[in-house]
């Protein structure tokens, strides 16, 4: 019997050793070639991929088309599962992998129709382009098919890949509209929605539209709401819910995040709306000492492994580009093929997101019983249906009925009337032309490009060799006609339409102070915010700390420009722990003295070690979400209380002057007294995992660990899980200062650099470059990113050559 048994545990082990060898071939099978030589179809001539120790590439190509045919090679080779998420997640494709946990998201964004839309306006989108896409998707398939087995991702999902197709370039650039923009319109809905059962005075605070923290470019701070008196306002006399303990904020961003930190005890409220954006400044050749221009730029993104970009330089001929060459480096996005920020050695660029007002709701009035007619101001026209079939996968096909106008698709109605939903990305507002800053000689040369570049709308700074530098609104905006207000309904027949897209942009040239900064809050005023909107911008506190920064020198190099995006100090804050400490002051023992207490020593910054900080960040949100629940309550008596209600990003202009001056005119009608909602606010901070069990306070970095992992690891088993993840590391920095770091959220890049400069520049990118966990470039990079360590912007030295070139070359 024993004998027995000792050969089924030795055939036991040797089956299971061997299935762990023949998983890890299968796995290993997908990992990207690094050296040797491989033929290529359609070269021109012999590219070369050089990679140095982090995995950062190197292209050296004959022309620009073998460019990106080589870089769509590499980006498949790495990142194809990425890219296929990409162009799905553009056309509501994800069921299709990932089963029906997917199909309601499909079913949100299929209603944009973006693939058939692409397929109809292939040629328009791609414009000059249109050879190079080509020969990046011959590049993307033959990458893939170079691969011995396909990506490890689809052997988990039990799927093949689908080749890529050249509109598939498009429409992994529509993704980013979908990160960055509020595809369905909900916020400017939801707030027409309040204006229309609320008093007007109530309306202007909740739609406040800056605070005393705005640091625009153009025009002056707004400063906080002026508070109504209670002749003219009173919430005690408005209705309000029977329970409003509960306010259900919809975020206006589906891929953006909520920064959830640790387990919560009694249900604590400890996050914040994280919208997609970025900081990015720039400073003229005036204060560098040598005359160049430096561009500093963060893009704030959900963060995952592998990152969203992939570094990479390219170098080819072009008769374009000065000198007849391009150099370019810096992040490239799988899935297209151009350097989307970074330097060509003459210019240097970065962008944040725009918050401006890129969609408009158009009233359908329809002109039969049945609905299938509608007028316009050329006549009636027919509404369009689409049947939207959707694959899914271990189930049947959905199909989905698309009502549809000129103005776009009919997603809402108000009363009698149906609402359709017209957004630049429905009505040709992508193209490529971001590709042509490759070759762009100096800072007119690019500002002439950027006029006519179709992406998601950016603040654009840009400077160049010679030391200058300037802000340009980036991306397609609308001319509207008809004197009419965006912020509601338009009607067409009564002349309110898009006309065309505006000529020139807002802009920013030279400006005498040597200084350009954005950070998603307003940076324009008068006609050029008018041209632009407001679909919600950021508060101002993160632009005016960078704005202080830049002022607090008079010269600067990398290193010093670096420190201001790794500025974590608590400015923002800091108010509020006096008013902490003041009003505990006031009263007797209670919930906010204890928390004063345990906030007593102010953290001058958000380190990994703060203990107040994050005492009072949570004390703040959870006084201004009180505040909201009774600014609010009369709109969801109206509306209903389980209507999701708009994160208002300026509420800042509000809560502070009520917290400081509380005003009882203006109070919650479940408070008694003002101290009351502070003493209600700073209990549910006490039992929340802010503080330990023994009633210590505990450190922000054991709230902000990061929680940077793959797509697919949570449908690993636990003990694998951790194998597609970031260490789970503590982070310093928060989202009201530059140093943007949450747990799945933050800079996913870091780039400082002068053009002509470059081997001086510094660069962070979180998550690494490969997709590949057996691969030595996952995760490459991360800890520096995480530690802020400064690390160069050009690829290191070589340590990998891989040489594609065409049939029949021999060397």
């Amino acid at each position: 019997m024993g004998k027995w048994l000792k050969r089924i545990t030795v055939l036991f082990v040797i089956l299971l050793l061997s299935g762990i060898g023949a998983g890890w071939w299968m796995v290993s099978g997908s990992l990207a070639k690094l050296d040797g030589e491989l033929t290529v179809l359609g070269l021109s001539a012999a590219a070369v991929l050089y990679r140095d120790a982090n995995g950062v590439l190197t292209v050296d190509a004959n022309n620009e088309v073998d460019a990106m045919r080589a870089l769509g090679y590499a980006h498949a080779q790495e990142r194809f599962f990425e890219m296929d998420l990409l162009r799905r997640s553009a056309t509501g494709e994800l069921s299709a992998l990932f089963g029906v946990i997917a199909l309601e998201r499909d079913k949100q964004v299929r209603i944009h129709r973006l693939r058939a839309r692409v397929d109809a306006n292939f040629a328009q989108i791609a414009g000059t382009q249109r050879d190079a896409i080509a020969a990046y998707s011959e590049g993307v398939n033959a990458g893939l098919a170079a691969l011995r087995v396909r990506p490890w991702p689809y052997l988990l999902l039990r799927t093949k890949p689908e080749p890529w197709r050249a509109a598939d370039t498009a429409l992994a650039s529509y993704a980013m509209f979908f990160d960055l923009q509020d595809e369905d319109n909900q916020r400017e809905w939801s707030l027409w929605r309040i204006r229309q059962v609320v008093p007007d005075a109530l309306y202007r605070l909740i739609a406040v539209r800056g605070t005393d923290w705005d640091a625009p470019l153009m025009g002056e701070p707004y400063g906080n709401a002026p508070l109504p008196g209670p002749d003219e306002l009173d919430l005690r006399t408005l209705p309000a819910p029977d329970n409003d303990d509960d306010l259900h904020v919809f975020n206006p961003h589906p891929l953006a995040l909520e920064m959830r930190h640790g387990s919560q005890r009694s249900g604590a409220d400890t996050s914040e709306p994280l919208l997609p954006g970025s900081n990015n400044f720039a400073i003229a050749g005036a204060l560098t000492g040598d005359g160049r221009a430096i561009i500093a730029d963060d893009m704030h993104l959900g963060l995952r492994a592998p990152n969203i970009w992939f570094r990479a330089r390219l170098r080819y001929p072009d008769p374009r580009a000065p000198a007849g060459r391009v150099d370019v480096s810096g992040f490239t996005l799988p899935g297209v093929p151009a350097v989307i920020v970074g330097s060509n050695s003459h210019i240097a660029w970065g962008f944040t997101n725009a918050y401006g007002d890129w969609l408009d709701w158009f009233r359908v009035r329809y002109t039969d019983a049945s609905h299938t007619r509608y007028a316009t101001a050329q006549g009636d026209e027919p509404v369009r249906v689409f049947q939207e079939r959707i694959a899914v996968k271990g189930a049947p096909d959905t199909v989905i009925s698309v009502r549809e106008t000129r103005w776009g698709p009919i997603t809402q109605s108000d009363g009698d009337d149906d609402l359709a939903l017209r957004w630049t990305a429905h009505q040709g507002g992508l193209n490529f032309g971001l590709g042509d800053f490759a070759h762009a000689a100096d800072l007119d040369a690019a500002l002439l490009i950027a006029r006519s570049v179709g992406i998601p709308a950016q603040n654009l700074l840009i400077g160049d060799a010679s030391g200058r530098i300037a802000w340009q609104l980036l991306g397609r905006i609308p001319h509207r006609v008809g004197d009419c207000d965006a912020s509601a309904p338009l009607d067409p027949v009564a002349g309110c339409d898009w006309d065309g897209w505006e000529a020139q942009p807002p802009h920013v040239i030279d400006p005498p102070a040597h200084r350009l900064w954005s950070a998603n809050a307003r940076v324009a005023d008068g006609e050029a915010l008018a041209m632009i909107g407001d679909s919600g911008y950021a508060l101002g506190a993160r632009a005016g700390q960078i704005r202080d920064g830049l002022f607090a020198r008079e010269q600067f190099n990398e290193a010093d420009v670096m420190a201001i995006q790794l500025d974590d100090r608590t400015v923002f804050l800091s108010r509020w722990h006096q008013l902490m400490q003041a009003r505990a002051m006031h009263n007797g023992i209670n919930a906010l003295t204890q928390l004063a207490k345990l906030a007593e020593h102010w953290d001058a910054n958000a380190s990994v070690d703060a203990r107040s900080y994050p005492l009072v960040r949570s004390w703040r949100l959870g006084v201004i979400k009180r505040i909201e629940q009774g600014l609010l309550a009369p709109a969801r008596v109206a509306m209903g209380k389980d209507v999701a209600m708009p994160y208002l990003s300026q509420i800042e202009g509000v809560a502070w002057q009520l917290a400081s001056e509380q005003p009882a005119h203006l109070l919650s009608r479940r408070f008694a007294t003002w101290d009351a909602l502070l003493i209600d606010a700073a209990q549910e901070v006490l039992d929340s995992s802010d503080v330990s069990a023994s009633g210590q306070a505990r450190r922000w970095g054991e709230r902000n660990t990061a929680a940077i992992c793959h797509p697919l690891a949570n449908a690993l088993p636990a003990m694998l899980r951790a194998k597609l993840c970031m260490p789970y590391e503590p982070l310093a920095g928060d989202n009201n200062m530059p140093r943007v770091q949450g747990p799945a959220f933050g800079a996913s890049e870091r780039m400082v650099v002068a053009p002509g400069h470059e081997a001086q520049g510094l660069l962070h990118m979180p998550g690494g470059q490969s997709g590949h966990p057996l691969s030595p470039f996952w995760g490459s990079g991360h800890s520096d990113w995480v530690h802020g360590r400064a690390t160069p912007f050009l690829p290191g030295q070589t340590a990998h050559t891989l040489r594609l070139q065409p049939p029949g070359d021999v060397r």
